[in-house]
Parts: structure tokens; sequence; C-alpha cells
């Protein structure tokens, strides 16, 4: 097991595997089934399941298709879309999710996040925060499910998240996503160094060297969606994932 882990993020929409840029203009890129069967012949570790129509349209989880990619994962999954209760959460262990993440429900009722933690344990209850920059520079909460930025405070966020039993912390940055520009260095550092559980860092990753660059910021693991679908300057999708001997050299 890698020191920091590398997580490939995919993104569901009515049962088709998608991207964005900067959370907008989802693109079709193929079938989440057959993506997870070739991280699975690339020894992923971990993978990210975030179904972003459950989220918007706040509609329940597709447990069917759910199921059917546990049945066929060699790697622990973390989902997160669509749910709103413990007993949502509950259910989704049941199908075989390791971890169930929480965002736009938690910015609503932040004990959404001690109800589940009690329920499954902080080691299975994540707090995803997606970032976005107001105008001024300062960093803010964005409700995906709403499509609009909030005034409250990323770290603060995290810190209330934490206090109510999240085990974990997924920061995802709005305006680098799918951008391959690099990750938020600053803001990662600051979200790590405000509470003590891991911190997944995503959002704009273009390179290995970038994933190196958010673990040095203080992140425990990275994540990554184009990075791992698309492959080369014309971005033709291709699922992909590095050797592990060659995260484990990066990392060393």
């Amino acid at each position: 097991m890698l020191r920091t882990r590398i997580i490939p993020t995919l993104l569901l929409r009515r049962g088709g595997l998608v991207k964005t840029i900067g959370f907008a203009g989802a693109k079709y890129v193929g079938d989440p089934i057959n993506s997870v069967k070739i991280f699975n012949e690339k020894e992923v570790d971990e993978l990210i399941l975030l179904d972003i129509h459950a989220s918007k349209q706040r509609v329940e989880p597709d447990y069917d298709l759910l199921s059917d990619i546990v049945s066929e994962a060699f790697m622990p999954i973390a989902y997160g879309g669509g749910v709103r209760s413990a007993g949502q959460a509950r259910r989704l262990v049941g199908l075989g999710i390791e971890k169930i993440i929480l965002n736009s429900a938690a910015l609503r009722d932040i004990g959404l996040v001690r109800a589940v933690a009690d329920k499954l344990g902080s080691s299975s209850t994540l707090v995803a925060v997606d970032v976005k920059r107001n105008w001024l520079g300062k960093a803010r909460v964005f409700d995906a499910s709403r499509g609009k930025l909030t005034s409250i405070d990323p770290v603060e966020h995290v810190r209330a998240a934490v206090a109510q039993g999240a085990g974990e912390i997924f920061i995802n940055d709005v305006q680098r996503d799918g951008t391959g520009k690099g990750l938020d260095l600053a803001m990662i550092a600051a979200v790590a160094a405000a509470v003590r559980v891991p911190l997944i860092a995503c959002g704009g990753a273009g390179s290995v060297a970038d994933l190196r660059a958010a673990a040095d910021a203080g992140a425990s693991a990275v994540a990554a969606g184009s990075l791992f679908v698309y492959m080369g300057r014309h971005r033709a999708v291709m699922i992909n994932y590095p050797a592990y001997a060659a995260l484990e050299a990066l990392f060393s």
C-alpha cells in the first residue's frame, strides 16, 4: 500500500460514466462497469464513485447499478450522491460500499454526519466539500446540487463535519475540475492544518507530479478523474492508471 493513496474518481449520471470541466458540460466517456474492470486489472487500491445526477435531482442512489459495480470491483469503493439519510447509507453499506460520501445534504443538515457516523462509524463516514473562489479570491463552499456559491468558509465547514464524526474529508476544487492545471495547494494546506483526519484532495491533477505536490501540501490521498480517464493532448478516452512501481518511486 502506498503511503499516499492515489484514487480514481468516476462521475456517474443516469447509469453512464461522464466527465466534466468546472462541474459543467458533462461528457459521456463510457460504461462504469467496464471502467471498474480495467481498474481491477491495473490493481487500483481504492475507487470513488460520485453520482452527480442523484445529487442534483435529489433522487435515490441507483442501488441496482451500484450492486452490479460492487460485484465486479476488487477494490474498496466510496460512494456519494443522493444520500440524505442514515438509512440510505446503511443500505449502501449493505451492498458492499465501504465509505459513504456526504456533501450537499450535510450542507443543509450537518447533523446528518453524526447520524451516519453513529450507525456506520467514523471510518465509513466521509464528507465532501466542493470549493470555489469568489470574486475577491476567497475560498467558499460551493453547493453543486443548487449550482450556487455559498458564504461558508470551507475550513470552518470541514471542522464542523469532523466535530460531527466525519472520519475523512474530500476537498474538490470546482474551478480546477477537469482542467489539468494543478491542484490548489494553498487550500489543501489550510484544510490539512485544520483537522487531524485524512484529507483527500481533488480537482486539477494533470500529471503525476501534481499528485506529489498535493501530497507535499498535506493531502493524505489525491483523487483525479480526467488524469485516469483521458490520454494525450487530444483527450482520447482511455482508462489508465500509473504502474505501481512508478507511484512507489514518486512517493518514496
